[in-house]
């Protein structure tokens, strides 16, 4: 549970974070436009405060026992012309204020999503998208409203309060500024004590709208799955859970809201009156004339009125802070992964890889490589196999630097990659996942995101060495058909082709198949392994394989099992070891037999 002193200090804190984005070091034109909407802002206030001693001035002109029209038409126009002024310099306020408020949020927004990209990879696996991307925009909503009502709202409100309780004091006496004075102070008290009471269901209410929202990307990404197993009703369940808990939070808040609301009334409502009467009473002793009564009047108006707006303002505030808190939160996490001080990139010569006494856990209670050490040499190929759970796809992980090893080293010509930058190690491998995941885009843009700057030649070129030109040419839009969410519209191998493709056009030193061909069917994967096998010619390439089948011809074919390499060797002398390895190769060897002797 947060407490109030902790809630504060992280409020402070993001009010802080903010006022640098507002203020941006090296950017004198917005600075100038800061300057120029607070002065505007300034000058709209003190008319603001002035027209009612015009009002009241074209009040006694007209009450006098010897009214001149003249008189009273000239306050008159000075009162309409004033009022123009005013909302002249308040729209010269947006104006200059825009282009500042407009570029904070776009900094902050894009500050987010690149911090986002550089959090590590257990970040990413631990936190839920749908959740994520709701703290990203109600973040950025609470900027836009906290810009728009805290500094022009209740920064001029305060600043009013102030000069007019002054001309009170000094226009009549002490006690309608201190009445006036009192009355907004009981009323600011109220409604902060009710709304920090409030806060826990609007705290309540966040949470289930995520909680929710997540179940609800969750389940239509894997809308297969919830129809495979004909679990609609399951995620219906769900979802109403969710929503159920926030119907019974917003409930509370909507309560909560109305004993607030009666008793801003009631306090505003006994200082009204209060005064009111006091300037009546002036009056009609005669010591006040009717339009200092309409002065006082006036001003109350202008103070309540903005104080009726306030409590909805000051709740909204409570919420936008609690909601930028969440947002500059993810701002503040450290970087599990980062490029050390001195990182220069990678400089390849002929790409060897070596493993050097590797170990790594996800979790101090979960090791998954021990001590391992090999070497990929310049040009070579290497194969990865073992059963699953083995540690081979933590190995690419490490390999591209997604996690830091616990010990040991890996090391490319050799350069440990914890000494050079990320970006540039991560130039220099291309990976053809297991699990292809695109892009909600077009075939060509999932294709091109393996050099974005590349031309039509070069991608046609790639997509022939994938084999994707004849499902190109079934398609009534060829390239440009767009894939959907995930890739959803291709079959797994045609979305693997397309990664394959992708890789290709990469155009890397090293590369990395993660099996790469577990989703295409013989045929296909015949034709694939042959345009791989000419691709990675010269390459540095480390396999990751299920079937013994595609890694035959390896250089090197290391076998994992409990994170320990427990045979080494080419295929045929693995074979004649009698081991792990030819194990594997055996129990895959019968169950093709047994594959062939059903097809027939």
């Amino acid at each position: 549970m947060i407490t109030a002193e902790k809630q504060d200090r992280s409020h402070l804190l993001t009010l802080k974070t903010l006022g640098g984005y507002l203020w941006p070091a090296g950017r004198k034109e917005l600075k100038w436009r800061v300057f120029l909407s607070l002065c505007c802002l300034a000058v709209a206030k003190l008319i603001n405060v002035y027209i009612p001693f015009l009002y009241k001035a074209a009040v006694d002109a007209l009450t006098a026992e010897q009214a001149v029209l003249a008189l009273p038409l000239g306050v008159i126009i000075a009162y309409g012309v004033a009022r123009v002024m005013n909302k002249s310099f308040g729209e010269l306020r947006d104006f200059f204020f825009i282009r500042v408020a407009q570029n904070a949020q776009r900094s902050v927004a894009l500050n987010t999503f690149k911090h986002l990209h550089g959090l590590s990879l257990r970040f990413h696996l631990d936190r839920q998208t749908g959740g994520l991307s709701r703290v990203i925009e109600r973040g950025t909503h609470g900027i836009q409203f906290l810009l728009s009502f805290v500094l022009f709202n209740i920064l001029p409100t305060a600043l009013e309060i102030l000069l007019v309780t002054g001309i009170l004091f000094y226009q009549f006496n002490f006690w309608y500024a201190l009445i006036t004075f009192g009355t907004i102070t009981v009323y600011i008290t109220y409604t902060l004590y009710i709304t920090e009471w409030r806060l826990k269901f609007r705290r309540k209410m966040n949470e289930e709208d995520s909680t929710a929202n997540t179940h609800a990307i969750d389940s239509l990404l894997n809308y297969e799955t919830v129809k495979y197993f004909g679990n609609e009703n399951h995620e219906y369940d769900r979802y109403d859970a969710c929503l159920r808990g926030y119907e019974d939070a917003a409930i509370k808040s909507q309560s909560s809201l109305s004993l607030l609301n009666i008793g801003q009334g009631l306090i505003i409502g006994v200082g009204l009156v209060w005064i009111m009467a006091m300037a009546a009473n002036g009056v009609v002793q005669g010591i006040m004339t009717l339009g200092d009564f309409i002065l006082v009047n006036t001003f109350l108006i202008q103070l309540f009125l903005p104080l009726n707006f306030l409590g909805f303002v000051y709740r909204e505030i409570k919420r936008s802070l609690i909601d930028m808190d969440k947002m500059f939160e993810l701002l503040s996490m450290n970087q599990e992964i980062q490029d050390a001080p001195s990182a220069l990139p990678l400089k390849i010569k002929g790409a060897a890889i070596e493993f050097q006494g590797v170990s790594f856990g996800y979790t101090e209670q979960r090791e998954i490589l021990r001590n391992i050490s090999f070497t990929v040499p310049p040009g070579k190929t290497v194969a990865l196999v073992g059963p699953s759970g083995g540690g081979k796809s933590t190995l690419s992980r490490l390999l591209f630097r997604f996690y830091d090893v616990s010990s040991g080293k890996i090391l490319i010509d050799g350069q440990d990659i914890c000494e050079v930058t990320q970006s540039s190690l991560r130039a220099a491998i291309g990976i053809i996942p297991q699990d292809t995941v695109l892009f909600n885009d077009s075939i060509r843009y999932n294709i091109a995101y393996g050099q974005p700057d590349s031309g039509d030649q070069d991608i046609e070129k790639v997509v022939e060495y994938a084999r994707l030109d004849e499902l190109i040419s079934r398609l009534p839009q060829g390239l440009e058909t767009v894939v959907g969410e995930r890739g959803l519209k291709l079959s797994g191998g045609e979305k693997q082709r397309v990664a394959i493709a992708r890789t290709i056009l990469k155009n890397p030193p090293i590369l990395l198949f993660d099996e790469a061909t577990s989703a295409l069917d013989s045929h296909t994967e015949k034709e694939i392994q042959n345009s791989l096998k000419e691709v990675s010619r010269d390459r540095t390439t480390l396999v990751i394989a299920h079937r013994l089948s595609t890694i035959v011809e390896a250089d090197q074919i290391l076998v994992l099992k409990q994170g320990q390499i427990v045979e080494q060797g080419r295929h045929a002398e693995l074979l004649v070891l009698q081991g792990e390895y030819a194990a594997m190769w055996a129990r895959q060897q019968e169950a093709q037999l047994e594959k062939s002797e059903l097809d027939l």
